[in-house]
């Protein structure tokens, strides 16, 4: 019988992916519908998806199902043909990868989670179904004509940062938990204006809606298959682009370029950047901003900490590490949740 779990480590499958010439797409796609036994359905998909080589993030829960995914292109007729075989995902839309790197992911990985996004939601009245209406990028595009739409941004506060819609207001969080109540808060007053708020693949923002209509508000719509599915819209119909910068994405890229604008910088010198990495120390692993200069400059590191404790032996470096709970490592100007790195240089 098959093993249910990768059984080889992370680094070595990282290394043979970028040694690998298998042509690779990449897909996004999520689904909220009832799942009866997510354990059950994992250990099905981890079977199936794992003997046609797709690597890639899946959350199962019993409120849906999330995944960002690729797949050999030989195979990816047998992928779809497996998802649609799958009732409630039957016709469900793909969403492609604007920017298109065949290492997005290296392992493939299924989990089953409480919910397929941590919303931190306990009201039993509470329904994903009864969510906003549907608009693409055609009616986006229309919509935003009109100054009095309020276009929200439902992704994390280093998301905004390198790209958005021109005229979208950030909910300044680390979580997505966080957002909800910040939403309904930050909005109070604006319950009869037409809301579209909008997030990366749409999984998040669909149930941002849900949440808006919950409290109230009267008028909210949610962008159909998030940034990725806008700007693919946007190429083939030859539509006029709101979308400024580099979208964030959760994978290997840490990012899809979308226009030229660099709209960030970096977080040690505050040159124009808006490459986002992961410090090379491990025992810190911050993400952040980082241009060429200062990644040259620091190791790859986020401080001269970080760039010291590196150019240790492995053994110092472990011991560094022990007890270190990163948590959510991610550097936020506004707070300076890790270390203020301006006084690093």
């Amino acid at each position: 019988m098959a093993s249910l779990h990768n059984r080889v480590s992370r680094k070595e499958l990282k290394e043979l992916a970028q040694k690998d010439n298998i042509a690779r797409i990449t897909f996004s796609f999520y689904y909220y519908f009832p799942i009866a036994n997510p354990l059950e359905l994992r250990d099905f998909w981890y079977r199936y998806l794992n003997s046609i080589g797709v690597k890639g993030r899946i959350y199962i829960a019993e409120e849906g199902i999330n995944a960002q995914i690729n797949c050999p292109v030989e195979n990816i007729d047998l992928l779809r043909d497996f998802i649609y075989n799958e009732p409630a995902l039957n016709n469900l839309r793909l969403n492609k990868a604007v920017d298109e790197n065949k290492n997005s992911f290296y392992v493939l990985d299924i989990k089953v989670r409480k919910k397929i996004v941590a919303d931190g939601i306990e009201d039993p009245n509470f329904s994903v179904h009864n969510k906003g209406q549907y608009v693409n990028a055609t009616g986006f595009n229309e919509m935003v004509k009109d100054p009095s739409t309020l276009v929200i941004d439902m992704r994390n506060h280093y998301e905004y940062e390198v790209g958005r819609f021109k005229t979208a207001v950030e909910i300044p969080s680390d979580t997505f938990r966080e957002q909800l109540p910040m939403a309904e808060e930050m909005f109070k007053e604006d319950q009869d204006r037409n809301i579209i708020m909008y997030c990366t693949g749409g999984i998040r923002c669909e149930k941002a809606s849900a949440w808006m209509l919950h409290k109230g508000f009267k008028n909210v719509f949610h962008l159909e298959g998030g940034i990725i599915n806008y700007i693919n819209q946007v190429k083939e119909n030859e539509l006029e682009n709101h979308f400024i910068g580099k979208n964030f994405v959760f994978d290997e890229r840490l990012g899809e370029r979308i226009t030229d604008d660099i709209i960030a910088n970096c977080h040690i010198c505050g040159n124009p950047c808006d490459s986002h990495v992961n410090c090379a120390n491990s025992g810190c692993h911050l993400l952040f901003i980082q241009c060429e200069a200062c990644k040259n400059e620091y190791l790859g590191t986020c401080s001269n900490t970080c760039k010291e404790i590196i150019q240790l032996d492995e053994e110092k470096q472990k011991l560094q590490r022990k007890g270190i709970d990163k948590g959510r490592n991610v550097f936020n100007k506004s707070r300076v949740l890790i270390k203020n790195i301006s006084t690093q240089k």
